[in-house]
């Protein structure tokens, strides 16, 4: 796509009459709806009376208007179309398109001019046209000086003719030395007989080397009919080791399904001492902070209430509990023991877990 098409383009539909005007802008990017715009107002203006389809909505209805487009002009104005360049609808199409307003343009022009020499003759017939007159008398002149000019080198190369003739007689009556004849015609015959046998040279190696090819090209063909046997047979027998892989392959996934499960218990148990740590750690807290302070008498104690705890243990089970009310240090001591021997459980418990695991890996 170049600028001087676009804007030869522009000029010619601007000359044929297009309604619109078009910018040089407009074929920078795909345009279809343009160039399908401009495709039907051409064929119109080819043929006014065609029923042309016009829709081109979706990519099947624009190829179908492509397809009769090109189609159009190639029967009606031997004109062919590059249905790609069309359908991409950008610069390169306007270099299509030009192909039918070239067309176009060639016959306004022509009409025009016809009609234009219609009225200078009928103009003619009417005055005396001086100009036209002195023109012909300007070139009658010049012909006459040329047709001189010519009789006088014609009547110099006469006058030569006598010299001329005695060199000619006397090289056609010189007599010819048959003997320096007879030496060129061998000297030629040599060289041809020589040229013969050197293209004969070529043409038995070129033969030899025919066959050699020929016969390593059927050789191939032989080893590679074998090597195809060889693979079909191959294909068809059931290795030996088969029965063994597929049984190994199952137990592969048997195991692989095992590991999957335990790997997933792990994971979970993990989670689960997390989040025992964590309601451990927040029960530690909310203890130390509703430890009583001590105001110098042994007598007045306040009452205090405990928050509930939670456990948890094993595979997510637990129960809940209250602490009870009392003076004495004997139920905290016994609690804090209880909390220990439960920590110790679900160590020994994943660890347990943990060794079962590894055995299951090795």
């Amino acid at each position: 796509m170049s600028v001087r098409d676009l804007r030869n383009f522009t000029e010619v539909m601007r000359a044929l009459g297009y309604p619109r005007l078009i910018s040089m802008e407009s074929f920078r990017t795909q345009n279809f709806t343009l160039v399908a715009e401009i495709l039907i107002w051409l064929v119109k203006r080819y043929e006014p009376q065609i029923d042309f389809p016009t829709d081109v909505d979706t990519e099947y209805d624009r190829i179908f208007f492509i397809k009769a487009v090109a189609q159009f002009m190639a029967t009606e104005a031997h004109t062919e179309l590059d249905t790609k360049l069309l359908y991409q609808a950008d610069g390169y199409a306007v270099k299509e398109m030009l192909k039918i307003t070239s067309v176009l343009y060639s016959a306004m022009k022509t009409a025009q001019m016809t009609l234009g020499d219609q009225i200078e003759e009928d103009n003619s017939k009417s005055k005396f046209d001086l100009g036209s007159w002195s023109s012909d008398l300007k070139a009658a002149r010049h012909l006459a000086s040329d047709i001189i000019s010519k009789g006088a080198s014609l009547c110099a190369l006469l006058e030569k003719e006598v010299e001329l003739r005695e060199i000619r007689t006397s090289a056609i009556a010189r007599p010819l030395d048959i003997n320096e004849i007879e030496k060129a015609l061998r000297a030629s015959i040599k060289e041809v007989l020589e040229s013969v046998e050197k293209y004969e040279d070529l043409t038995r190696k070129a033969v030899s080397d025919q066959t050699i090819l020929d016969a390593k090209i059927e050789k191939k063909r032989q080893e590679l009919e074998r090597n195809h046997k060889r693979l079909q047979m191959l294909k068809s027998v059931r290795p030996a080791f088969m029965d063994e892989y597929e049984k190994i392959e199952e137990e592969l996934q048997k195991q692989y399904d095992i590991y999957m499960q335990k790997f997933r218990n792990l994971c979970f148990l993990e989670s689960q001492l997390d989040e025992y740590h964590r309601l451990e750690q927040e029960r530690s807290e909310d203890s130390d902070m509703n430890v009583p302070e001590d105001e110098g008498s042994d007598d007045q104690e306040e009452n205090r209430s405990s928050k509930p705890r939670r456990f948890l243990a094993g595979r997510g089970a637990g129960f809940t509990g209250n602490m009870q009310d009392g003076d004495s240090n004997e139920t905290d001591d016994s609690e804090i023991d209880e909390d220990e021997d439960d920590e110790e459980d679900e160590e020994g418990e994943e660890e347990e877990e943990s060794k079962d695991l590894e055995d299951d890996r090795q």
